[in-house]
């Protein structure tokens, strides 16, 4: 599917208006995604205003990554603790079943 035809959303950063394409039914999830951003980068400009828009994104991206992958190694480590309890589980009902 072309650009021209899929579906735009205008969303807002730091005060300036973006237009981007985006596939149907996303729309919303595009909006959240801005509004969080803007939240991240809007709280970094207010910590020190001498910072270039270009720098205050940078910043934005590397924190919203950080809190990715630390929600991901959260993830993983509960993941993990779920498989052996699955195991130990596994084990206890065989041990019931001889």
């Amino acid at each position: 599917m072309s650009d021209a035809k899929r579906p735009t959303t205008e969303i807002t950063l730091l005060g300036r208006y973006y237009t981007i394409a985006c596939d149907a039914g996303t729309e919303d999830k595009l909006e959240r995604a801005a509004r969080y951003l803007d939240r991240a980068m809007h709280g970094i400009q207010s910590q020190s205003t001498a910072l270039s828009n270009d720098r205050v994104t940078v910043m934005a991206a590397l924190n919203i990554t950080h809190e990715l992958l630390e929600a991901l190694d959260e993830k993983r480590d509960r993941d993990a603790e779920l498989a052996r309890l699955d195991e130990r589980l596994d084990e206890a009902l065989k041990k019931r079943q001889e």
